[in-house]
């Protein structure tokens, strides 16, 4: 399926979560196996040389960065959300438009030095994003690529990671979220 055929079986939910918001809902995507299978693919074909492992960031990037560890023959590494790891765990906390979270990981996951490619399914504003990446490299990471199924453009996200050092790609954007 050709990148195009993938976005349009993304469903537009207008005014949700709140009045003007454009929501991408990807479930419509990943029901549909072969847009799924497709999506997993391209995505593969995007992932640049020496990764050793995936990070996926809960919930939606579980989906497509285990998929994509499956497909690379790597690693998955979890960035959960706080108090979901049964075991020590380090963690950071960031803020959202109105509150603040926390995400965590188990550190003995990666190793020092270790290339790891961030993959969520869609960055906005990238603030989950830039908590994610300043986590796996806590933990002694190089995390210097992230991947997405969608990019909300107008939003940042991208842009912020980029300055952060961090080569972001997307399988697809929308403008006017």
């Amino acid at each position: 399926m050709t990148r195009d055929e993938l976005k349009a079986l993304i469903r537009t939910v207008p005014d949700f979560p709140a009045p003007g918001i454009q929501f991408r809902d990807i479930t419509t995507l990943i029901a549909d196996g072969r847009g799924l299978a497709a999506s997993i693919d391209h995505m593969a074909q995007m992932c640049p040389p020496g990764v050793s492992a995936v990070a996926g960031i809960e919930a939606r990037g579980f989906i497509f960065g285990a998929a994509l560890a499956t497909r690379l023959g790597l690693g998955f590494v979890p960035v959960r959300k706080a108090g979901k790891l049964p075991v020590e765990t380090i963690g950071v906390d960031y803020a959202l438009e109105y509150a603040e979270a926390r995400i965590e990981i188990d550190p003995t996951r990666v190793s020092e030095g270790e290339r790891v490619l961030l993959v969520d399914d869609l960055i906005a504003t990238g603030g989950t994003a830039m908590a994610a990446a300043q986590l796996l490299r806590q933990a002694g990471a190089i995390c210097d690529t992230a991947l997405f199924l969608v990019d909300l453009p107008d939003l940042g996200g991208a842009a912020r990671l980029e300055q952060a050092g961090i080569t972001t790609q997307a399988l697809m954007e929308f403008s006017d979220h």
